[in-house]
């Protein structure tokens, strides 16, 4: 990816109008993956239960842009900008649009579990949302590196 001075981000939630089946989502990414490495656009892509979290990050008018395109898409509702701004640096650097699948806990949760997409979506508390959104974007980038030490690994 090109470096920038400034990169402009966000991180917003949506709900999807109907589910997404496995092949349906394959193709929303590879359509994205695309669109986003023609426009400098990296970011993060999560999707559980109909919803919809997704951190893009690049050049603030491809940003805005690509924000204005989902906003008008008749495949989302409820879109709503959680966190946004300038920085200095990438955090998805490595990936036109990661995605990660969210999967359902078997068990009962333990008592006091947070469920960081909960939080996200209920947040009225400025500082939460952020420390929310740090969380999973920790969790993309510690699951994500550990895929591909595996795969790594096998390949050899």
């Amino acid at each position: 990816m090109t470096s920038e001075t400034s990169v402009y981000s966000l991180v917003y939630t949506s709900t999807a109008t109907d589910s997404l089946s496995d092949a349906g989502l394959a193709a929303l990414l590879e359509k994205s993956r695309s669109n986003n490495a023609s426009e400098n656009i990296t970011g993060m892509l999560l999707y559980r239960r109909r919803q919809f979290i997704q951190f893009l990050e690049g050049p603030e008018e491809a940003v805005r842009g690509l924000l204005l395109r989902i906003r008008l898409d008749p495949r989302h509702t409820d879109l709503k900008v959680l966190v946004e701004g300038s920085g200095r640096e990438r955090q998805f650097s490595d990936w036109t649009m990661g995605y990660e699948p969210v999967v359902e806990a078997t068990e009962s949760l333990p008592t006091g579990f947070r469920d960081t997409f909960d939080d996200l979506d209920n947040a009225v508390d400025p500082d939460l949302v952020v420390r929310a959104t740090q969380q999973l974007s920790l969790w993309f980038r510690v699951r994500s590196g550990r895929r591909s030490a595996s795969l790594t690994a096998r390949s050899r």
